[in-house]
């Protein structure tokens, strides 16, 4: 009792994120002899915990008063009666029974109503669900309801062809709010003739919907249609006109085969005989052999094998006009009156559902309300699973998830969703109402000095606030003690981080633009360099092994960007030589710009993507501000690697002035720096999904893992920015979730195998890549494949559970299932991302392209 109360202090005043429980759990355990290696069943925890927490409490309410019957809190608070009458053996009886936690049964029921009318009545009392109900003889009901009322879902059966329990999966709705005034024994009499009425209108219902479905399915044989439709078709039948087309003029009629009789000398043969058209629809096989008497014809193989008097679709091949007349008059109104009979079915059907669900809703029955309060939830099958609990806050008026470690905001969907069951391996296993009259339960307490109400620690007995505010000093210390490790790790960071940038000082002059802009260091050339540039810029299609200053340079001028800036500067030579450098870089820019905007609007394969060329196609795309584009631009017709000879010189000459000529105001460098910084995490993010996806390609699946989680996680964030920001997220999520798929086969694989070694193996795969990350594939709700993978693999282990195995190897198991099974989606990933080469532009580009049309040969497996 020393510790629970320890515990629940904890959980109310505490400023940790979460409280260890461990010591209050092993004091359980022992208590209850659990087996270590053998998940304890829950129903029977919190029934064992009960009894003991009311036995603690009546022993301490004993030696506190002498009246003769103490108080005791567990029993005021979790316990009621009820009265069981019935006729046993052809004789009455009653007893009042005390209940605690109420057993329902699911299976069979779809909402919480049907389970409580099961358990309330029993045997030769006729039930609502008799089908559901055993032959007991009794029905149950209340006398005393407790403030906080506990349903206790059963869902697990036990299969006796398999020899094992199992979990019921099936959907079960309850509301937010339950009136039990159908239940008080004070409202038999009135419940009994509802019960009643019910039974009647049930009845009625099932006579109505029997006669409805003869009508949506007709017929006498296996297949059946709704009548509607029948006469539908019959009329459809009877108003189609024959039409006889060749087979051969079918497939051609513009060129018969060679010996067939076109169709213009069959109507020619046709008129010769008077026949009028309306009584001759198509030719008759008498006239066709009368021609075919005076030609030899060589049918074609299509001809042959199906008369040219068929016709091309079903129509009745003799009827007058009479005849047709009276028959669709018939089916007219046999139709109209099929409709208007069904209609009138299912608005009656409508009618007596309706009437059933407000059967109870007049004010007399709606005057016990309990308020659901807690949602106790096991996702797993029958002999293991993880557990977590829906709470509703009720100054916050909100519902609050406490799962294991993470207590976070919640929604009344995210609860149906996780507690109905029938959608995924979760479902309620326990729910608490309260007595919603019953304010004592969730009023807040006030100091009665100030008026103030109290809240956390201050709720809290002196004994217990004195051990709380003890453990919350204890822990601010420990976060003083965790702060000075970090700044003194940060300091010796820094030191480091400084040597090491001393050391990059010393052997470079000055420091580069970003990566993605290729520029190297500002630094000139030597003079008896300037004349060999233009020569190895003309021969820049050749590899150099060495690294000489020419190969430097090359690899510079050859970038996409610069090879731009060359090529428009060459195109303005002509307004450079008439009208000065200025009016040159005005047409060598404005060339260039209309390139990107190009490249920008140019619908590419996906194996091309100009973004990854220059990053004014990636600001172009994504509506980045006219000055941050400029600015970009100037930079790079600023770079001072255009030096090498006199024109290239000065345009670089007045893009230098350019750019110093702007002004702070006119372009937020801030803004600036937010948009290269984002092109370089495009850019990153281009390089993890190359590497991740090259590994999967060489079944390196761990590794492709990493690299495809940080790829997904970065891009996500680029899209949610704009849609051109990022990637395919599908290709991306595909890739993810098939890695995580292919790591789930090896490690059951291994586990399969018995072998210590293996089994650790796939263990240590399970724990490291797929437990942490499993929450990755949950936090997108919307993405159905993700959460049927994540389905997969889950039933995968929980199928071992059915099977024969060692005594070890079903401990490991046992340890290991709940935290494949926890539905939590609180992300534990790797601490760093993995590291990313250096890729020049022309390297990442190549090496995306040649990716991607791999990817397009291979079949998508449903992507």
């Amino acid at each position: 009792m020393r510790e629970l109360r320890y515990l629940f202090a904890l959980l109310v005043g505490t400023k940790r994120k979460y409280v260890d429980p461990s010591r209050a759990v092993e004091i359980l355990k022992d208590a209850f002899k659990s087996n270590d290696s053998q998940q304890q069943d829950v129903s029977e925890f919190t029934h064992k915990l009960l009894d003991w927490l009311e036995d603690a409490f009546q022993m301490k309410a004993e030696e506190e008063t002498d009246e003769e019957k103490p108080k005791n809190p567990m029993v005021e608070l979790f316990y009621g009666r009820f009265l069981a009458v019935g006729v046993l053996e052809g004789k009455k009886f009653e007893n009042t029974e005390m209940f605690g936690q109420y057993p329902l049964q699911v299976n069979g029921f779809k909402d919480l109503h049907e389970c409580l009318e099961a358990a309330m009545i029993e045997g030769e009392i006729e039930s609502l669900h008799s089908e559901n109900s055993g032959k007991s003889g009794q029905e149950h009901w209340f006398t005393e309801l407790p403030p906080v009322l506990t349903f206790e879902l059963s869902r697990f059966e036990f299969n006796q062809t398999l020899g094992r329990p199992e979990k019921i999966h099936n959907k079960l709705e309850f509301p937010p709010v339950l009136y039990l005034d159908r239940y008080m024994h004070r409202n038999r009499e009135i419940t009994r003739i509802k019960r009643e009425e019910i039974k009647r209108l049930k009845d009625y219902l099932t006579v109505l919907q029997q006669r409805l479905e003869r009508y949506l399915s007709y017929g006498s044989g296996p297949k059946r249609f709704p009548l509607v439709d029948v006469l539908q078709y019959a009329l459809e039948f009877a108003s189609s006109k024959p039409v006889c087309t060749s087979p051969v003029d079918d497939i051609d009629a513009s060129s018969p085969p060679s010996g067939s009789i076109p169709s213009q000398a069959l109507s020619s043969t046709t008129e010769q005989q008077g026949a009028p058209s309306s009584e001759l629809p198509c030719t008759s096989p008498a006239s066709i052999a009368a021609i075919s008497s005076r030609s030899v014809i060589h049918k074609p193989f299509t001809q042959s094998r199906i008369p040219p008097d068929l016709p091309m679709h079903p129509a009745p091949r003799h009827i007058t006009e009479e005849e047709l007349s009276v028959l669709e008059s018939c089916l007219h109104r046999w139709r109209t009156e099929i409709e208007n009979d069904t209609r009138d079915l299912q608005e009656s059907i409508s009618r007596i559902h309706r009437t059933i669900e407000l059967m109870y809703s007049d004010k007399s029955m709606i005057q016990v309300p309990y308020r659901l309060h807690a949602v106790l939830v096991h996702e797993g099958q029958a002999n293991a699973g993880h557990y977590w609990a829906y709470i509703f806050d009720h100054h916050e008026n909100r519902w609050m998830k406490y799962n294991d470690i993470a207590v976070t905001k919640s929604s009344w969907e995210e609860l149906v969703r996780d507690s109905f069951g029938g959608y995924r391996n979760a479902s309620a296993y326990c729910l608490m109402y309260i007595n919603d009259k019953a304010q004592f339960l969730i009023q807040e307490e006030f100091n009665k000095e100030t008026g103030q109400a109290l809240v956390g620690i201050e709720t809290l007995p002196p004994d217990l606030r004195d051990f709380v505010e003890e453990d919350n000093q204890r822990f601010e210390k420990e976060l003083e003690e965790w702060d000075a490790q970090l700044a003194q790790k940060a300091l010796q960071e820094k030191l480091l981080a400084s040597q090491k940038l001393r050391e990059s000082e010393s052997s470079t002059a000055q420091a580069g633009e970003p990566e993605y802009l290729e520029q190297p260091s500002r630094s000139d050339f030597s003079k008896h360099l300037k004349e060999e540039t233009i020569q190895i810029i003309t021969k820049a299609s050749h590899d150099h092994e060495d690294k000489t200053p020419e190969t430097v340079l090359q690899s510079i001028m050859m970038t996409p960007n610069m090879q731009g800036i060359i090529m428009a500067i060459g195109k303005s030579r002509s307004v450079y030589d008439r009208c000065g450098p200025e009016a040159g870089f005005f047409k060598a820019i404005k060339l260039e710009y209309s390139r990107l905007l190009k490249l920008a609007q140019e619908d590419t394969p996906p194996e091309t993507d100009y973004r990854l060329h220059h990053v004014v196609v990636y600001f172009i795309q994504n509506q980045a501000p006219k000055k941050i584009i400029e600015k970009t631009l100037l930079e790079q017709f600023g770079d001072r690697n255009l030096s090498f000879d006199e024109r290239c010189h000065n345009i670089m000459k007045v893009a230098q002035a350019k750019l110093e000529m702007i002004k702070p105001e006119e372009v937020n460098l801030e803004e600036y720096e937010e948009w290269h910084q984002e092109y370089r995490k495009f850019r990153e993010t281009t390089m993890y999904l190359i590497i991740g996806l090259e590994n999967f390609q060489r079944e390196s699946y761990i590794d492709s893992l990493l690299f495809l989680i940080c790829a997904y996680q970065n891009n996500k964030e680029l899209l949610s920015k704009g849609p051109y920001r990022g990637h395919d997220e599908e290709l991306i999520s595909h890739y993810r979730r098939e890695c995580l798929l292919k790591l789930n086969e090896q490690a059951a694989e291994l586990f399969e195998s018995g072998e210590d070694r293996e089994v650790n193996n796939g263990l240590i795969i399970m724990n490291e890549f797929i437990v942490p990350f499993l929450p990755l594939l949950l936090v997108d709700e919307m993405e159905e494949k993700d959460i049927l993978a994540v389905e997969d693999m889950r039933n995968r282990w929980c199928s071992y559970l059915g099977q024969e195995m060692e005594s070890n190897l079903q401990e490991k198991l046992t340890d290991f299932l709940p935290k494949l099974l926890d539905c939590s989606t609180e992300i534990k990933g790797f601490q760093e991302p993995p590291k990313l080469p250096s890729y020049s532009t022309h390297e990442l580009c190549e090496r995306f392209a040649r990716i991607m049309l791999s990817l397009s040969r291979t079949p998508a497996d449903g992507r």
